[in-house]
């Protein structure tokens, strides 16, 4: 157990760490909680790349580290995702299940993989796709740095009172953003917070199905068990 503690392990345990607290300060309403939410997901974003280098660099990859790696990425992407949807109504509930529907997805397939003694194919566009949803969280926590409180019941209200009315959020969001085009908008960090969390949500939906449905395409050949499949290096 201690040859598996070395800093890249070291980094990526912290990355676990910080999830709770950055849901925690993420509900408190206060600016200054968002401000140390923004910090520790930033924190977390920075040793993703950190540790992995580390690892690669000094040789000190592990079988620990290549669990926990991919579990710390996915417990603070989701933790995040998970969080929206509490804090704001412009993030759907299917938007964040097709998220960790696609992850469970890959794990299937990676147990599969395992069992026959090969390992998944993987492409640049999961790698896009995870860049997306970072950029997305983080747009979302500035949002609620640049927008008062106040400003963000507001925006809410406008959400749910849609959905009330049977008014699908997508019609909501283009219609503020068209007034935002228009600067009709009280505000430009107003006039972007009425669509912008909605759409980079929605965007990064579509491309997290798409690296889903490409997962499958790509490694298909997992599941016709009675052909041998040839052995390949697993990506993240």
């Amino acid at each position: 157990m201690i040859k598996n503690w070395n800093v890249p392990n070291f980094l990526t345990t912290l990355r676990v760490l910080a999830v709770p607290f950055f849901i925690y300060f993420l509900f408190e309403p206060d600016t200054t909680s968002h401000v140390i939410a923004l910090v520790l997901f930033g924190f977390a974003s920075v040793t993703d790349f950190v540790d992995g280098y580390l690892a690669r660099r000094w040789k000190q990859e592990t079988e620990f580290g290549k669990f926990l790696d991919p579990l710390a990425d996915k417990a603070l992407v989701l933790g995040a995702f998970i969080t929206f949807i509490f804090l704001s109504p412009q993030i759907q509930l299917w938007m964040v299940i097709c998220i960790i529907g696609r992850d469970l997805l890959i794990t299937l397939l990676r147990s599969v993989a395992i069992r026959r003694g090969t390992s998944l194919r993987t492409s640049m566009f999961g790698k896009v796709k995870t860049a997306f949803q970072m950029f997305a969280i983080i747009v979302i926590l500035l949002s609620f740095l640049f927008v008062s409180y106040k400003e963000r019941k507001k925006i809410n209200s406008i959400y749910e009172d849609s959905y009330d009315a049977g008014i699908d959020p997508l019609f909501v969001a283009i219609e503020h953003f068209s007034e935002f085009l228009d600067g009709n908008s009280q505000g430009f960090f107003y006039g972007l917070a009425t669509f912008l969390p909605y759409t980079l949500m929605f965007v990064t939906t579509i491309l997290t199905v798409i690296s889903g449905l490409r997962y499958v395409m790509t490694n298909y050949r997992l599941l016709v068990w009675w052909k041998p499949l040839p052995k390949k290096d697993d990506g993240k």
